[in-house]
């Protein structure tokens, strides 16, 4: 029933507040700003990408300090450590990188590029003219597969090794070079992080032993559907492991994946992709940027594709656009606007049974069911705003708000358990549907002030938002044998059927509709003591509050939860490439579940589910082209609401999961033309408690290998050839927590071939599974096991204009 203005969500009431919070931040930090004065001041900054060491030196000098990406873009300085006067500073800073900073009449600078060396005539026009030295500009900074710093894991731009968690990152040049479509693909260099099948329709992720379909981010902002994502507008994908409610709010138990989107680098520039393959793999691509002025930025991706698969009646059709246009208003404010329009209409692929433990010996390509009966569609419509003010005195605020619509189904003829004697499999049909429309806004405010010799990185915020979500199911009927007949028997010699399938509700299919609200505040403070010594606190208290209607049989549900979520870090960088680390974090999931569908009488009144994590690692570089990093953690999830073994009428709360690992994590360039990527993991992962009748005590939880590994290396011969080979390994897996069905561990082989004959034209050739190796990629569960792709080869152009 609609809402009262009266009854209206505390999230809806504050969400005029908290954009009025951030305005009325503004005069405030203008007075900050008027105090700031050009005395010598200390400056600790390490050698870094250059875009990086001017926030590090804006935020210690209280400057606003602007610069566009494109020109610190593929530049590193070699730091600062002296105490200087600003303008001093900042040549200092610059030496070598052929821009110069120039002071405005607000107090505030802007980075330029130097202007062309001219002779110093003293008789002439050019009399009192700086003499410029040529300069050489070398490295690429964050460039390749190497990543220096995360936006998304600390809610502001923060170098990793300034970054007390593990974060995995998968670049755009990754994600070009091996040519990866899925997000099983990129999620497979990401040690400590695997997939499941996802019943066929939609990305699931397992973080350190916690399986999430929800856990997924765009620019920091929730993208919690199910659907299969793609990564045409997507220029890196990060991993950002164990708990941390307090940047991300609830869920995330194991971690989140945050895709950051291809924004505008003032500029004109383009390229276009075209790509061919096995399985009639057909898919082209567009990116096009475009200067309108000096002060409105465009830059549009568009991707079509048309492809079939290994598997027998599987396809895919999916096609997007989105423009993004960013303008600035002044030298202090910037807004960037974006829509995007994304289409996935595919079949849906439930993959092939099990059979004594295994899964069930038969070509790979063998599809069990009724691919006919079968489709899946996600259409999804969202629009985003972002307006970033610089506020001086190293304060800035931002304010973002994204609104998308999803309409999502699946509908499958999928397999069951096969007979004792391996001749029949059991397949059944069902359709689910789900609308959901996501509004969020967040506000950030940032701030950097020194105390002495202690400088304070203050972030605060809010976050409001709200989901409405409506689902539905229906049973899959065989009329044709009966008018209630819902499974049936096929051979496993020939697994498929043209039987028609009545999809109609059963009497405990879903029908419901849900509201659920989110208000938030934050805060954090990332204190340096000394060039060695860092230390990051904070604490989110976030009111999460769901009104769930079950209208099968007009039964309402509500629950509020309102937590703290505290995060704290311990820093130490005995050098200044070399960082050690410990932390403890910790996120909820509230009862209605990730997808916000799972409230009932029986579990409404239990608490929200805790992920708690004890982390220690260490973040490397090697060179200023190459990391490694490591991390050690144990990760615990307690009020797991299970069957009471006593009183099957009464649901009771149990400690019921630990996860416990090593990540070892390797990026960058080893020598000039090398490039690596890859890393490994060994995890464990056990239910502390019996939940169920098939899921006891000390039972591995399924999706998590023992060990697993990936290395991927590019060498080019020259500027026009390059090759890369890497491997993807993994032990054994159980399909479900029954343990009862493993798929065996494998080795599979990748590899491509890079010809580039001009600079603005290249083909690329990429091969997966080069040796044609048979195995099983992931499983949904013990009759749901996707079998992985034969050798397939794919061929791309590329065109730069």
């Amino acid at each position: 029933m609609p809402l009262s203005p009266s009854s209206l969500p505390f999230a809806r009431r504050l969400l005029p507040l908290s954009l009025a919070a951030a305005l009325l931040a503004v005069p405030a930090m203008y007075a900050m700003a008027a105090a700031a004065s050009d005395a010598p001041r200390s400056f600790r900054i390490a050698a870094a990408p250059l875009g990086q060491a001017l926030r590090q030196f804006a935020g210690q000098a209280g400057i606003l300090l602007s610069a566009e990406g494109g020109l610190t873009q593929g530049k590193r300085s070699a730091g600062l450590n002296a105490t200087v006067a600003i303008g001093q500073g900042l040549q200092q800073l610059l030496a070598g990188t052929g821009l110069v900073a120039v002071a405005l009449a607000d107090g505030s600078y802007i980075v330029r590029l130097a202007p062309p060396p001219v002779r110093a005539d003293l008789d002439g026009a050019g009399a009192g003219l700086q003499v410029l030295a040529p300069v050489t500009v070398t490295g690429e900074g964050d460039a390749g597969y190497r990543r220096a710093s995360s936006t998304a894991a600390s809610r502001h731009d923060t170098p990793l090794r300034d970054t007390p968690q593990a974060v995995s990152v998968v670049t755009g040049e990754l994600l070009r070079d091996q040519d990866m479509r899925s997000m099983a693909d990129v999620l497979r260099y990401m040690p400590g992080v695997g997939t499941a099948a996802g019943e066929g329709n939609r990305d699931t992720a397992v973080m350190r032993g916690n399986s999430s379909t929800s856990d997924f981010y765009l620019d920091g902002m929730r993208d919690d559907v199910q659907y299969y994502r793609d990564f045409y507008n997507i220029e890196a994908v990060e991993a950002i492991k164990g708990p941390n409610a307090l940047v991300f709010g609830h869920g995330g138990g194991g971690g989140v994946i945050n895709r950051s989107s291809k924004q505008p680098q003032w500029t004109d520039a383009g390229e276009a992709t075209a790509s061919l393959g096995a399985w009639r793999n057909r898919r082209a691509a567009l990116d096009v940027q475009h200067l309108v002025g000096s002060d409105v930025a465009l830059r549009v991706n568009a991707m079509a594709e048309n492809s079939d698969s290994f598997r027998q009646g599987v396809n895919v059709r999916r096609s997007a656009i989105n423009p993004v246009a960013a303008w600035r208003l002044s030298p202090r404010t910037t807004v960037v606007a974006s829509y995007e329009h994304f289409r996935d209409d595919r079949v849906t692929d439930r993959g092939v049974p099990s059979y004594r433990g295994r899964p069930i010996d038969t070509d790979p390509s063998t599809f069990f069911g009724i691919a006919g009966t079968s489709p899946s569609w996600a259409y999804i419509d969202a629009l985003g705003m972002t307006v970033e003010h610089a506020l001086g005195s190293g304060a800035s605020v931002r304010n973002r708000t994204r609104l998308a619509d999803y309409d999502k189904l699946y509908q499958n003829a999928f397999p069951g358990p096969v007979s004792a004697d391996g001749q029949s499999v059991t397949v059944l049909a069902y359709n689910s549907a789900t609308r959901r429309r996501n509004l969020f806004n967040q506000t950030d405010v940032e701030w950097t002030v020194a105390a002495g010799t202690v400088q304070h990185r203050l972030t605060a915020g809010a976050e409001l938002g709200r989901q409405t979500t409506d689902n539905l199911r229906n049973t899959g009927y065989f009329t044709t044998l009966g008018d209630s007949v819902t499974h049936i028997s096929l051979p496993t010699s020939h697994p498929v059927t043209d039987l028609p399938v009545t999809f109609r509700p059963s009497a405990t299919d879903a029908d419901n509709h849900g509201v659920a609200d989110t208000a938030a505040v934050y805060l954090q403070d990332q204190v340096r003591f000394s060039p060695q010594w860092q230390a990051v606190a904070g604490v989110r208290y976030e009111r999460f509050a769901v009104d769930f209607v079950n209208r099968r049989n007009g039964e309402r549900l509500s629950r509020t939860d309102a937590p703290w979520s505290p995060r704290a870090g311990l820093i130490y960088q005995p050098l200044p490439a070399l960082s050690l680390y410990a932390s403890l974090s910790q996120s909820f999931l509230p009862r209605a579940g990730e997808q916000l569908a799972s409230l009932t009488p029986s579990n409404a009144v239990f608490e929200p589910e805790r992920f708690r994590s004890v982390e220690a690692g260490a973040r490397w570089e090697v060179t200023p082209d190459l990391t490694a990093s490591a991390a050690l953690y144990r990760l615990t999830r307690s009020n797991v609401a299970v069957t009471d073994p006593s009183d099957s009428t009464r649901a009771m709360l149990v400690d019921g999961q630990r996860s416990e690992g090593l990540e070892l994590d390797v990026n960058g360039k080893v020598l000039p033309g090398w490039r690596i990527a890859g890393g490994y993991a060994w995890q464990r992962a056990v239910l502390t408690a019996t939940q169920s009748a098939t899921a006891l005590a000390g039972a591995t939880v399924a999706h998590v290998p023992r060990h697993s590994l990936s290395l991927w290396n590019r060498y080019d011969f020259s500027g026009a050839w390059g090759a890369a080979l890497g491997v993807i390994a993994r032990s054994a897996v159980y399909a479900s927590v029954s343990n009862t069905v493993a798929l065996p561990g494998f080795a599979r082989v990748d590899g491509a071939v890079y010809f580039k004959p001009q600079p603005r034209f290249q083909l690329q050739l990429n091969v997966e599974n080069l040796f044609n190796k048979k195995y099983y990629a992931s499983a949904h569960s013990n009759d749901n096991i996707a079998p992985g792709s034969s050798r397939a080869l794919r061929m791309t152009a590329l065109w730069r204009f």
